[in-house]
């Protein structure tokens, strides 16, 4: 034996495999030590027949090896099967069987040359594997939301089996998902879905909006949905995986909610003006009725015979005094609405705002309205009365949630702060409402657009800023809603620590 001939078989003794050959009738002429050492076997006595072998192999796959070994044999085919075969432990293991014919130069077949791989651990993995794809699949179709898939490009590729039910459509065939998909939005909302869709896709940001889907009943339902890209390794989006979950019912809540609040707002404005218009009668009636008793009286010291000139005298000036705490009481009330020096502090816009955040964050909270803040650092501090300013920009907030309706998808609130200037600060609220229809007459007292409204916030708010050194103003945006802007003096060398 040559020196190649000896490597030749010693890498065959030790391949980590079973290396065998057989006869022209399926007899074992040569199986390597690992094939040995797995049945069991010596290098004497090997496995014999192939029949032998097939005796091995698990009842459950042996008539389909055995039928496609007769095959090769009878008709020169390689041979190739998947099985699982019982070692000399007693414990079967999966194997992967290949065989080829050896021919002569005349290619009459001399012999059968074959190797079969241990694929235990590859078929358990494999097993594992498609149990939790099972599972998955279970899962996704179990989780109370509808679930999609997207390409890079926007394609619909999945959805999971409660949004097929809620659509009442059949979506196995994924070819007709996507022309699905171009129906069940509501023509108010398709538009705005597909822009904002589109911007996400094109940025890579995370996808979020309200919108209606239509029911298999022919109901829109209003739906929150979210999509998240997943990336690659190097950062590229190789799909989108969003949901979407039914919120219909807190959508008509929150509708009531807000419904309540308006009549109760109603309520709360009829209470207020009845106790004002009490307490001012109250006020006033004290000094008409003292006018009209002394007025009497004066009539009749005059009337007497002879007249009382110092009685009647006396009495008229009375009269004067009463007629006097009338005007003062009136006076009092008109101070409510002139614009009258108080007290100022130095305060810091910023906190302000995220005060007044804090404090409507439950109102917020129910309408859904997304607010986001830039607030400039290191802005000047202002004098102001903290009352006063704190009710500007409640008054400002609260109009732009209003101005956003409910069936607005995209509510977006942003406040924003920095310098105006050297000597001042500018605030701007911004929504992404309606707009002003008529923004030359807002300012105009008791003129108002909204059904249940008193037209008097914004003359209110215009007369608190004035009454600091600023000024308000409205404007109506480029694509959509409107912003409200003030700005306030920061404050002056007559300001100091002292009055903080």
């Amino acid at each position: 034996m040559s020196n190649t001939e000896s490597l030749a078989l010693q890498l065959i003794e030790n391949i980590p495999g079973h290396v065998w050959s057989t006869d022209l009738d399926g007899r074992f002429t040569y199986v390597n030590s690992s094939m040995r050492a797995f049945f069991g076997g010596t290098p004497d006595n090997g496995l014999g027949t192939m029949e032998d072998w097939l005796q091995r192999v698990h009842p459950v796959d042996r008539h389909h090896v055995a039928a496609g070994w007769q095959h090769s044999l009878a008709i020169g085919d390689p041979f190739a099967s998947e099985h699982r075969t019982c070692g000399g432990d007693g414990a079967y293991r999966w194997f992967r069987t290949s065989s080829r014919p050896f021919r002569d130069s005349h290619g009459v077949i001399e012999a059968w040359h074959g190797q079969t791989i241990d694929i235990e651990d590859q078929k358990k993995a494999e097993e594992e594997l498609r149990d939790r794809s099972v599972e998955l699949s279970v899962l996704i179709d179990m989780v109370p939301s509808h679930l999609w898939r997207l390409t890079p490009d926007g394609t619909t590729t999945l959805v999971n089996k409660r949004m097929a039910d809620f659509l009442g459509r059949d979506l196995s065939d994924k070819s007709s998902i996507e022309s699905v998909m171009d129906t069940i939005f509501h023509p108010e909302d398709a538009d705005v879905v597909e822009t904002e869709l589109g911007r996400c896709l094109a940025t890579g940001e995370r996808f979020s909006m309200r919108y209606r889907l239509l029911r298999a009943d022919g109901m829109y339902r209003w739906m929150s949905g979210r999509a998240e890209p997943m990336r690659d390794q190097g950062g590229s989006i190789t799909a989108w995986f969003g949901l979407c979950h039914d919120i219909e019912d807190e959508m008509q809540a929150a509708a009531a909610l807000r419904r309540s609040a308006s009549k109760l707002a109603l309520a709360s404005q009829a209470a207020n003006l009845s106790q004002l218009s009490a307490s001012i009668a109250h006020e006033i009636y004290q000094p008409l009725a003292a006018i009209i008793t002394n007025s009497d009286a004066c009539l009749r010291w005059l009337a007497a015979d002879p007249p009382n000139i110092e009685r009647g005298k006396f009495t008229a000036k009375r009269i004067a005094q009463d007629a006097l705490a009338a005007v003062d009481v009136v006076g009092r009330i008109r101070a409510l609405f002139q614009r009258k020096p108080q007290p100022r502090l130095i305060e810091d816009m910023n906190q302000l705002v995220v005060e007044v955040l804090d404090l409507m964050s439950d109102e917020i909270a129910g309408t859904s309205t997304r607010v986001d803040t830039d607030l400039a650092v290191n802005l000047p501090q202002i004098p102001i009365d903290r009352v006063q300013v704190q009710q500007v920009l409640v008054n400002l907030i609260r109009n732009a949630i209003q101005a956003m309706d409910s069936t607005n998808p995209l509510r977006s609130l942003s406040i924003k702060s920095y310098q105006s200037g050297s000597d001042g600060i500018r605030v701007e609220v911004r929504d992404t409402g309606s707009g002003f229809a008529n923004p030359n007459r807002v300012f105009e007292p008791f003129f108002t657009t909204k059904s249940n409204g008193m037209g008097m916030g914004l003359p209110i708010c215009r007369s608190i800023v004035e009454s600091h050194g600023g000024k308000l103003w409205v404007a109506n945006n480029e694509v959509a809603g409107a912003t409200v802007a003030f700005t306030l003096p920061a404050a002056s060398a007559e300001y100091g620590t002292a009055d903080v």
